[in-house]
């Protein structure tokens, strides 16, 4: 963490900003474990067990996924605020769109053909 001792520190208000955004980003993963969570566990009638374990497995790994990713952009904001550079665009926005667009339809199709 050399990055804490460079530069200056940032207004108080926008590093509190960047918190509040980092527990959002957490939020979302534990939604994510919370609903692979609960496919495994109460939704065993859903779908084929194959199907349902690869659901389970894909949202357990976008948790993982977007916990570690919350810590990145975390940091790389504070550090871009720290040394008064240009904030990163988040390009983890664009695949959890639409990943999240191809699982909606998957389910849809999934429960149409049931």
């Amino acid at each position: 963490m050399k990055w804490k001792t460079e530069g200056k520190p940032p207004d108080y208000r926008y590093t509190l900003a960047n918190e509040r955004t980092f527990l959002a980003w957490i939020r979302t993963a534990l939604a994510f474990m919370a609903a692979a969570i609960g496919i495994d566990q109460l939704a065993a009638e859903l779908a084929p067990a194959l199907f349902r374990d690869c659901l389970v497995v894909a949202l357990g790994l976008t948790a993982a996924g977007l916990s570690c990713y919350a810590w990145r952009r975390w940091s790389g904001n504070e550090r871009a605020m720290r040394l008064d550079t240009e904030l990163p665009f988040p390009q983890v926005l664009l695949w959890l769109c639409s990943g999240l667009v191809a699982g909606i339809v998957a389910i849809l199709v999934m429960l149409v053909t049931l």
